[in-house]
């Protein structure tokens, strides 16, 4: 089905049911409950989940799938966001041309980059990867000021032509950015006793690129092409011996990987019409490495995983401040309280990334193949267990008298 196989379809459709269910997945504590603040079924954050997920899936084709580790992809997440900023200044508010401009451009940019980074290879295409992240990064933030607006970012204004669509709503404010009148701001908020759900139409059109972005992935992962880029990631020495070229290859692998990041970044100026240089600094390119590393790189969901894992900690736990944490400890004697709020204010709020970094090194040391690898572990020992106890049945069975 779709030209996937049993295994392969079954991972798309367990994604597409958590990205599509997501909303009550995410939502499993009471409105008004202590335990809400663990709650992350919002849309703005299920809308950075999918689309920083469909980021680390186009490194993944790269990094995971390659064996290529770039650390200047969040040039391309720049480039994309400023691309769709300026569709929806200069053409209409629609989505779409946005988004395809963002993906266009991005592809344009690495196959620059990659033509040039792709002449080295191990830590040296690392470095230059980064050198053109942080050359684009200064160029975004202070030389091409007339483009992207330098430090404050490239933002929507009243001024803005749109040859397309409206300059001014009714009420005289900034229009908002829509698929074919369907705001990507609109929300419903639905309702189960104590629960509350809510569905947003530019979540759920981020939710199915990503669909679409994975299924793309999983027929690169086991087409001739994919072989080829394992091939490439197992021993391009080898490759070269036997007279192939990998070069166009890689080059490809790098474009593709590119675009995917033009894509999330396009998508980001979509549900948010704001570009600024903050998200093609070298740090944002390090923590698609984590997610990908985190999830399991080189494997199909891994990067997805990531993605949710490095989001969900960064949005829930940064917000835990020193007042949440007297009311979680307020059972206790005052001296002990805040001895244990003290220890605790070190790993959340402020402090949230002290807690990731301990995680990805606990991950990296016990899970090398990241939280797929968990899964599998733990998969492995329910069927080894029901294993047993089949065995034990069956010799019971055997044996009666006994």
């Amino acid at each position: 089905m779709l030209g996937l196989d049993k295994k392969d379809m079954t991972t798309l459709l367990v994604v597409a049911a958590l990205v599509l269910l997501a909303p009550f997945i995410l939502n499993p504590f009471p409105a008004n409950s202590a335990m809400a603040q663990f709650n992350a079924g919002y849309p703005d954050l299920m809308q950075r989940f999918v689309i920083f997920g469909i980021f680390a899936i186009g490194f993944n084709i790269l990094f995971g799938l390659t064996g290529y580790l770039s650390f200047g992809h969040a040039a391309f997440l720049g480039v994309g966001s400023y691309s769709a900023v300026w569709m929806f200044k200069l053409l209409s508010m629609n989505v779409i041309p946005a988004i395809l401009l963002s993906v266009i451009v991005a592809g344009l940019f690495a196959l620059v980059i990659g033509f040039i980074s792709l002449r080295r290879t191990g830590i040296y295409f690392s470095i230059l990867t980064l050198a053109f992240a942080q050359m684009s990064f200064n160029l975004a933030y202070s030389v091409l000021t007339p483009i992207t607006n330098g430090e404050t970012g490239l933002q929507l204004t009243l001024e803005d032509p749109r040859i397309l669509g409206q300059t001014a709503t009714e009420s005289g404010g900034i229009p908002v950015t829509n698929l074919f009148g369907i705001e990507m701001r609109g929300s419903e908020t639905l309702y189960f006793g104590d629960w509350s759900f809510q569905f947003s139409a530019g979540y759920y059109l981020c939710a199915i690129i990503m669909l679409i972005s994975f299924y793309i992935s999983v027929r690169i992962f086991r087409s001739p092409f994919g072989l080829m880029l394992r091939a490439i990631k197992s021993n391009k020495t080898r490759m070269n011996y036997t007279g192939l070229n990998t070069k166009p290859y890689a080059l490809a692998a790098f474009v593709i990987s590119g675009m995917y990041a033009g894509l999330a970044g396009g998508l980001l100026a979509s549900m948010d019409p704001l570009a600024g240089a903050e998200r093609m600094q070298w740090t944002a390119s390090g923590e698609v490495v984590l997610m990908t590393i985190l999830g399991g790189a080189g494997t199909l969901i891994g990067p997805v995983l990531g993605a949710g894992f490095i989001k969900y900690f960064e949005n829930i736990f940064s917000k835990i401040n020193e007042s949440v944490l007297h009311s979680w400890f307020s059972f206790l004697p005052e001296s002990v309280e805040n001895g244990a709020v003290w220890v605790a204010e070190h790993f959340v709020g402020g402090g949230w990334s002290l807690t990731l970094g301990l995680l990805f090194m606990l991950v990296v040391t016990f899970l090398p193949g990241g939280l797929v690898e968990g899964g599998q572990r733990i998969i492995k020992l329910f069927r080894r267990r029901k294993a047993d106890d089949g065995a034990e049945q069956r010799a019971a069975k055997s044996h009666p008298a006994e």
